[in-house]
């Protein structure tokens, strides 16, 4: 079975620090190449990988403001397709641009939908014949049909329990109201807590005039968008991860990765939360800042050993290449 694996090009693969689809299709392409399949992994040309790199975009096109994303998008997915052939499967985690030129494509596509930026790119799956994976039960839409759904997998070795740890809370994610930072610090003013926050500014009006007012360096201080070694000793070293989000997520890898660290987590109850979270065991789900308060006190006293047990039963990489497997043998199994 060879895979081409089209991973997006915003970011490189893996990321140095932000880009959750790049990172998932790192994880994903190299467990595979672990499990004996050839893989060639279609990325920014600085990306870092154990299958066969290929690609036209000589870095992430989010880094440089002299590439428009647009075009090298459409370079990329060009390229790829133009050697789809070779293969006897593509895997696009690039959302929507591959399935619009998919009759171009000369081997079985499987999209992974890591989300939906809106109702107005559905024609362009609708109208595919690429097989489609949801990230969480909670994210498919009722106009698709599915052939799976596979939660992400994490890189375990990358994120050490960590059985004890301080009294800071950690708002982990991009800096944007859908992932309610400024909520978060009103849920840790209230709590009586610190608060550390890390990501990218994606909403530079958002962060002037909800967040960076309370950003003193003591109670709330903001790290900014990290690496993985900096990740993993921030997550694991917080009392509770804060996730009040003002959207339906589609899943939230911040969440599982502060979870298999021992870390529990505090979340809204929206998207894929209730999939994600088992409450009682990592963590608890609230719907505003005093239910947030009030399940902080009580993560706190959940077990970090159990917690890191059960989101290493459920989010290991190497159950995420598993599920991937069984997707690949039943759309070769079709041909």
């Amino acid at each position: 079975m060879r895979v081409a694996m089209l991973a997006p090009v915003a970011w490189r693969t893996p990321p140095l620090h932000y880009g959750p689809w790049e990172l998932v299709s790192s994880l994903l392409t190299e467990g595979l190449v672990a499990a004996g399949v050839p893989v060639t992994l279609f990325a920014t040309l600085d990306s870092v990988t154990t299958a066969e790199l290929d690609g036209v975009c000589p870095h992430g096109y989010a880094q440089d403001p002299d590439m428009d994303g647009r075009i090298w998008e459409a370079l990329h997915v060009a390229h790829a397709l133009g050697r789809s052939g070779e293969f006897d499967l593509v895997h696009n985690q690039l959302d929507w641009l591959p399935l619009a030129f998919d009759r171009h494509c000369r081997a079985p596509m499987v999209t992974t939908i890591h989300g939906f930026s809106g109702a107005a790119i559905l024609p362009a799956y609708r109208r595919s014949s690429s097989a489609f994976v949801a990230i969480s039960a909670a994210d498919r839409a009722p106009e698709l049909d599915y052939i799976a759904t596979v939660h992400h997998g994490i890189d375990l070795d990358a994120l050490p329990l960590r059985s004890t740890a301080g009294p800071e809370l950690v708002a982990f994610g991009r800096i944007h109201p859908d992932k309610g930072t400024a909520q978060a610090i009103a849920i840790a003013r209230a709590a009586g807590r610190r608060l550390i926050i890390c990501g990218i500014v994606q909403d530079e009006a958002y962060f002037a005039e909800q967040v960076q007012p309370h950003l003193d360096g003591d109670q709330v201080r903001y790290l900014g968008s990290i690496g993985p070694e900096q990740r993993a000793q921030v997550l694991g070293g917080a009392a509770v991860l804060l996730h009040p989000i003002g959207f339906d997520e589609p899943f939230g890898l911040s969440v599982v990765e502060a979870m298999a660290c021992g870390t529990p987590v505090v979340a809204y109850r929206r998207g894929s939360m209730a999939e994600v979270v088992d409450e009682g065991v990592t963590g608890y789900l609230a719907h505003d800042v005093p239910s947030a308060v009030a399940a902080v006190t009580a993560a706190t006293r959940l077990d970090r050993d159990r917690v890191g047990a059960r989101a290493r039963e459920r989010f290991g990489v190497a159950r995420m290449v598993q599920d991937y497997l069984r997707v690949y043998e039943q759309i070769l199994a079709r041909r």
